[in-house]
């Protein structure tokens, strides 16, 4: 599994005409599906009157979830363009839709894919990437004379603790990176 991935650190929009045609590119971080549909129905409210809402999305550290549509558009014209973008930058967590305006002139497959392409790239160009760090949540049950120990670590390593447990053990909830070293540190603690 990755350690960390890489995605836009805020949303874009790029605009692009070809022979009358008007692509509206937007671009968006996500983290589910939920998100992602919510962001698609969005912009179908407000474009309810363009041709075409073509998007292609990535998810996962590893980028194994994804998902090109086409909206009408001849197959693997309009999707496929925008996730090769998405893909050539090396991101996940990822959107990109873009919206089409029917300009009364045929672009023909090669057209299209050069004016989806061309949109998605330049609302991804407008991005900042950033690198996030893969977390994984681990409970942790040591003995109360480690807790010192323990909360050491977990404040040198920036850890962040969700919930905390005092029984006859100390029990503690954390969100922690999938550094291997780190991972190993944590289980010399249990």
């Amino acid at each position: 599994m990755k350690e960390s991935y890489q995605t836009i650190s805020a949303p874009a929009t790029a605009n692009l005409r070809e022979k009358g045609s008007k692509f509206f590119a937007f671009a968006y971080p996500v983290q589910d599906e939920t998100e992602i549909r919510d962001q698609i129905e969005r912009l179908r409210k407000e474009y309810f009157d363009a041709t075409h809402h073509c998007f292609a999305w990535i998810l996962n550290p590893e980028g194994s979830k994804y998902r090109a549509n086409d909206d009408g558009e001849p197959g693997h014209s309009a999707g496929d363009p925008i996730l090769g973008q998405i893909r050539s930058r090396g991101l996940t967590n990822t959107l990109v839709v873009v919206v089409r305006y029917y300009g009364g002139t045929n672009l023909g497959v090669s057209g299209l894919i050069k004016a989806y392409k061309g949109a998605a790239a330049l609302a991804l160009d407008q991005c900042s990437i950033t690198e996030i760090e893969v977390t994984q949540k681990i409970k942790i049950t040591f003995e109360y004379d480690e807790l010192p120990a323990a909360m050491r670590l977990l404040k040198q390593e920036s850890i962040k603790i969700i919930r905390q447990e005092t029984n006859q053990q100390c029990i503690l909830f954390v969100d922690a990176p999938l550094k291997k070293q780190l991972i190993k540190k944590l289980q010399a603690l249990v």
